[in-house]
């Protein structure tokens, strides 16, 4: 179970679980950058980290990798945004969970945001205590 956000990773009964889902996080703070880590990591993902919008679509374009999904940032440095990294990675796979975090464009979130993702407001401490308020519903519903 993730600390974050409350995904689990989840298999049918009898059914072998042959890969640990990799989460891309695109973030540029390198502290938010660890947090968003060590929470992934102790829910049992493995997490590959981009500090731009550029070096995500190229690592989800280049599909070296199997991403299961991908926490993003809005505001990155670099040409792209969040709104548009989470529109390329839709490109590469209409189904593909994304799950925004911001401290500033959450009100963007309706307007810019994919069909289906959730948004995480930053800062994260100010979430933790009012995490039961449905968003865990939400991202274990992106997270399929």
């Amino acid at each position: 179970m993730c600390a974050l956000c409350n995904i689990s990773v989840e298999w049918r009964c009898g059914e072998a679980l042959t890969e640990i889902p990799t989460i891309l996080v695109v973030e540029d703070d390198d502290a938010i950058q660890e947090l968003v880590e060590d929470a992934l990591s102790e829910g049992s993902f493995a997490v590959a980290i981009a500090s731009t919008g550029e070096e995500a679509v190229t690592l989800l374009k280049g599909r070296l990798v199997t991403y299961h999904a991908f926490v993003i940032d809005i505001r990155l440095l670099g040409r792209f945004n969040g709104w548009e990294v989470a529109r390329a990675a839709r490109e590469v796979n209409p189904d593909f969970p994304v799950i925004y975090m911001s401290g500033t464009a959450s009100d963007q979130w309706p307007i810019q945001g994919v069909p289906k993702s959730i948004m995480l407001n930053k800062p994260f401490a100010e979430l933790s205590p009012n995490f039961g308020d449905g968003r865990a519903g939400q991202a274990a519903a992106v997270m399929g």
